[in-house]
């Protein structure tokens, strides 16, 4: 069976409207703007989150293809109505149009559950005038029963112990046309269509509808009151069991003194009253004294009615009602029939379903208060959150039902701050953008700079007469220029005219497995090789090789001792490495002849001085 409330999240616009009208909490909201979800174990059935949902997501449970299939099943059915079809069909111009269109579905009889309720009433009566001690509070409406269960299981023993009104008729039904008889209840609730599942037996309803599916079975099956006779409500009748949709139509129907100063019982109506009454009835019942007759207030803006608002031309049309029923009124055989089914066993007991939560610790829920900005003693609350005071709404954020943004002022004061924490990130984002802007131009200009300095070591490299190789760690060309193409012979040629530069060339293609190792070896260790002569075929290269970046790049220069300029500049610095080593030998002789070294230059000097005057002479 689906649950009795669903929420279809591609609908919900996160408005939390339903978080607010549920008065038990059962639709729990999270931090972030998730879409709510509904907790079926603590939902009683109400309705109020279906009502307040303008864009339609939450939505009750159907029984419309149920009960189609029941007027198709060719039993013998009971249809039994709410005397709330007052106000919600007062478009059909006489309810005995209304009870013809039931039939024409496949209904049998149709029975107003307004006599169960004059039934109930002096059954009640009977209870209170039995007086033993106890105070009790009215079980007729299955939305109060199931939240004195779940969260007033205290009180399960001051539930008067009596069915609701709808099973009560179910009862007499069966009495009248036999057990096997197929039952369909249509009211202004949703709660009944779980009250019916709880039942088995005589008591057993097969299907509750509302108002709202009644008129959809009507069109699907395209039944319209012009082309239909009028027809009666089957009996028993009652007498003034059709005021039940009254707030004091329950006691009304009992003849119960209603007197402020003598009345025994109190009867009240609404969500608010129901909370607070049953609050109150459990502090202070033994001050009250009173019996209490409660009511939800669903039968005349239930969720099933599809005419909601004007509550007093409502009250209205079940008062024109009422009259009309009673105008041919026999009230000896009604009297009778009471009689006769006030001998039913119309008793029942009840479960507690315990869903309430363990309070926080008082220093939780300071803590609560003093995130949202609020103390203990100010904390009276403004009532849009949908508590009834800052503390209960601080312990439900405690139980995870609810977040701090469901408090106006919270949320404006966060939302300020927000405000506030995007205006100084914009103006970084700003800040940000200028120094991107900056950082493009600047970059703009290094990337200029590098391709001048790129073209210009190009052209420098074209310009020199040895060959200029760089390889990665694969020893593969990264670049390289004419010269070391040209000195590498033909077959380097064809590929640069293919690839220019050898740019991705393998190195190992290109030059031989000694000229490798010492790459390798650079690549490896880290070290540079300097001016290292290697023979390849019959020509004789200089090699230098050194690293560019660690185990990474390594670049070589290759010289070809052919080359006439080559050789020229190579015998010049051999002669002059020649020449430097002899010195530092006669620096290091000199050094270990000390002043035996500086006679023997000073005698030397002489000599060519006396030499030089000797010369002179002979020229005079």
């Amino acid at each position: 069976m689906d649950p009795l409330i669903s929420l279809d999240s591609q609908v919900c616009t996160r408005c939390y409207a339903c978080f607010r009208a549920c008065p038990v909490k059962a639709i729990h909201v999270h931090t972030g703007g998730s879409i709510p979800d509904i907790s079926i174990q603590r939902c009683i059935g109400c309705g109020d989150c279906v009502m307040a949902c303008a864009p339609k997501a939450i939505k009750y449970r159907s029984s419309v293809n149920d009960a189609k299939a029941l007027f198709e099943s060719g039993d013998k059915i009971v249809a039994m109505l709410s005397p709330s079809i007052a106000a919600e069909f007062d478009d059909i111009s006489d309810y005995r149009k209304l009870v013809t269109m039931i039939k024409a579905l496949g209904v049998q009889h149709v029975n107003e559950i307004s006599f169960a309720i004059d039934l109930l009433a002096y059954k009640y009566l009977s209870l209170l005038n039995d007086f033993k001690g106890r105070y009790y509070i009215t079980s007729i409406d299955p939305v109060v029963v199931s939240y004195i269960e779940k969260f007033h299981p205290n009180l399960i023993g001051n539930l008067a112990p009596l069915v609701s009104p709808m099973i009560a008729l179910t009862k007499v039904v069966r009495e009248i046309h036999g057990p096997e008889v197929r039952v369909i209840y249509i009211g202004p609730e949703i709660a009944t269509k779980d009250e019916a599942l709880k039942y088995e037996g005589i008591e057993k309803v097969d299907v509750a509808i509302t108002f709202e599916e009644l008129r959809q079975l009507f069109k699907e099956y395209s039944i319209d009151e012009s082309n239909l006779e009028y027809s009666s409500i089957d009996g028993p009748l009652s007498y003034k069991g059709s005021l039940y949709p009254l707030r004091n139509g329950f006691a009304q129907a009992a003849d119960m003194d209603e007197n402020l100063l003598t009345a025994s019982m109190f009867s009240l109506e609404g969500k608010k009253a129901m909370v607070d009454a049953i609050t109150e009835f459990e502090s202070n019942i033994a001050t009250i004294q009173r019996h209490f007759c409660i009511t939800f207030g669903n039968n005349l803006n239930g969720p099933g009615i599809t005419r909601r608002g004007d509550l007093l031309y409502k009250e209205h049309l079940v008062i024109k009602y009422a009259n009309k029923r009673l105008q041919n009124f026999f009230r000896v055989e009604w009297y009778d029939n009471l009689q006769h089914f006030l001998e039913l066993d119309l008793s029942r007991a009840f479960t507690a379903d315990d869903q309430r939560l363990p309070t926080p610790s008082q220093e939780r829920i300071r803590e609560i208060l003093a995130e949202l900005g609020k103390t203990e003693t100010d904390a009276e609350g403004c009532l849009e959150c949908g508590y009834a005071n800052c503390i209960e709404f601080a312990i439900d954020i405690a139980n995870g039902f609810t977040a701090p943004e469901m408090c106006i002022s919270y949320a404006i004061k966060s939302s300020s701050q927000y405000e506030k924490s995007l205006h100084d990130l914009n103006e970084k984002l700003a800040q940000a953008r200028k120094s991107l802007r900056e950082s493009e131009e600047k970059t703009k200009h290094e990337k200029e700079s590098a391709l001048q300095a790129s073209e210009l070591t190009n052209a420098m490299l074209e310009k020199l007469r040895a060959g200029v190789v760089i390889v990665d760690n694969m020893l593969k060309v990264v670049k390289a220029n004419t010269t070391f193409t040209n000195i590498l012979g033909e077959e380097a040629e064809l590929i640069n005219e293919v690839v220019p530069g050898l740019v991705g060339a393998d190195l190992n293609r290109l030059i031989p497995n000694n000229f490798i190792t010492l790459f390798s070896y650079v690549l490896t260790d880290n070290e540079s090789i300097e001016n290292r002569d290697i023979k390849i075929g019959e020509n004789l290269l200089n090699v230098s090789i050194f690293p560019i970046v660690k185990g990474k790049v390594a670049g070589g220069i290759i010289r070809d001792m052919r080359a006439p300029e080559v050789q020229r500049a190579e015998v010049i610095n051999r002669i002059t490495e020649v020449i430097d080593r002899n010195l530092e030998m006669v620096q290091k002789i000199g050094f270990l002849l000390g002043e035996g070294a500086t006679d023997i230059e000073h005698m030397l000097n002489s000599i060519i001085e006396f030499y030089k005057g000797e010369n002179k002479k002979l020229s005079s």
